[in-house]
């Protein structure tokens, strides 16, 4: 049993790296804390406890990892330090010699933060690292989480059975489980007691879900439509190969999911995901553009691509440039390849010099650009309902239509977590959202 009065009156403080996964598990961990005592430190208190939930996706992220872990160490010298998520699963040992680092957890451990904790005396020799193999990687800790946002994030899945080349997820989170979907319905509805209006769905590979309970991603989707007082979910990203037509078309007819896909493509040109291990080709990739926008051509769609990546040449890219461009997408989410050490895309030949990696992003970025631009110019003048999210005293207010698109308006803090009908209008200055007026 865990004293949980050792902990009355500490105070915590978080830092997170990485996905949308990441940030509703540091949520929930943020609850667990505040359950056994733990506030969340004020600004300019000293912290008791330090949480850093990190990433690992590339070189830059370990590095933003290291960095966030002196920064937090310096500005509260004498607070617990836990660290845990990709980067200390993956390198435990490393993560443990940080100064000022006490307690390193893996993906199997995170769940169990409070019994790490003892009586937060700080280690003055080191940290410990308590990690799991691979093979040992089996429980499903559950998340369903707000934060300070509007929207709720609603974990349904973790791990990855996919090994592409390039990639450290799997060895840093797994093999595919699940919870069940009686379990996820629950969680929904506590979030509609809680006041939440939209939850997104998260998860790593979120279209396998079913490998620990035999059930399968359609049928999870359709309960959670059920669910009364949410009105609305997003897909946050899902394998094209799993974005099955079924699932596209219940969508597409649904009560409450929105036209609003992200869809990871990676790359345009065929022998470059043949290296990657992806488990598609372009043509499949196109196929369900089509099948999305024929049902709803209004659809926001937001697409993965990464640029650099062992064995692109000029003429790979160009390839698939030009496949990108002649898609019908609102968004391209654009990374550079970054050399992961333990993955298969060490052994592929040709290496991209970091320039034309830079140069290729920029292209791509811009293409973006031009895409979100032309998808906004689209819906000016057309009355849209808008879930709006609270902002600071004196600025304007933000919130998303159905279908994605950023909109600002007037600030009236009663309208917060509320969905109003706004007429939309010209680009803001900072061209990040359209202006709208409230018409309620």
């Amino acid at each position: 049993m865990i004293d949980n009065h050792i902990f009355l009156d500490k105070k915590a403080v978080y830092y997170t790296l990485g996905c949308k996964l990441n940030f509703s598990e540091t949520a929930t961990i943020n609850r667990m804390l505040q359950e056994a005592g733990i506030r969340d430190a004020r600004r300019g208190e000293q912290a008791d406890v330090c949480i850093v939930n990190t990433c690992s996706v590339t070189e830059v992220a370990d590095r933003k990892c290291r960095q966030a872990i002196h920064r937090l160490h310096k500005q509260h010298p004498h607070a617990f330090m836990v660290v845990m998520g990709c980067y200390a699963q993956l390198k435990p040992e490393t993560v443990a010699g940080i100064p000022g680092v006490d307690v390193v957890l893996g993906a199997e451990q995170k769940k169990d933060l409070l019994k790490y904790l003892g009586d937060l005396s700080k280690h003055h020799e080191g940290g410990e690292a308590f990690t799991s193999q691979l093979k040992d990687i089996r429980s499903f800790a559950p998340s369903c989480s707000r934060g300070n946002r509007t929207r709720f994030f609603l974990k349904v899945q973790d791990g990855c059975n996919y090994f592409c080349t390039y990639c450290t997820i799997p060895f840093a989170r797994g093999r595919s489980r699940n919870g069940s979907i009686a379990s996820l319905v629950e969680d929904a509805r506590k979030a509609a007691a809680e006041g939440g209006k939209e939850i997104v769905i998260t998860g790593v590979n979120i279209g396998d879900f079913g490998q620990t309970t035999g059930e399968n991603f359609l049928d999870l989707i359709k309960a959670l439509d059920e669910v009364e007082g949410i009105e609305r979910y997003r897909i946050s990203s899902i394998e094209p190969d799993l974005l099955t037509d079924e699932i596209i078309d219940f969508v597409a007819h649904s009560k409450r999911f929105m036209p609003h896909f992200h869809i990871p493509l990676q790359s345009g040109c065929d022998e470059v995901l043949k290296l990657m291990h992806r488990h598609y080709d372009r043509a499949l990739f196109a196929h369900k553009i089509e099948r999305i926008k024929e049902l709803m051509p209004h659809c926001f769609i937001g697409v993965d691509v990464m640029v650099g990546t062992r064995g692109e040449t000029d003429g790979f890219f160009e390839d698939s440039y030009q496949f990108i461009k002649g898609l019908d997408v609102t968004q391209l989410h654009v990374f550079s390849y970054s050399e992961r050490p333990g993955t298969k895309a060490l052994q592929i030949d040709h290496v991209v010099p970091p320039q034309v990696k830079h140069e290729r992003s920029q292209r791509l970025l811009e293409l973006s650009d031009e895409k979100t631009q032309a998808f906004y110019q689209r819906f000016i003048g057309v009355e849209m309902p808008v879930l709006l999210e609270k902002s600071k005293a004196g600025q304007p207010m933000h919130g998303f239509t159905p279908n994605y698109i950023r909109v600002e308006v007037e600030n009236r803090p009663d309208l917060d977590n509320h969905i109003v009908t706004v007429k939309l209008q010209e680009m803001n200055g900072t061209r990040d959202a359209l202006k709208g007026r409230i018409l309620l």
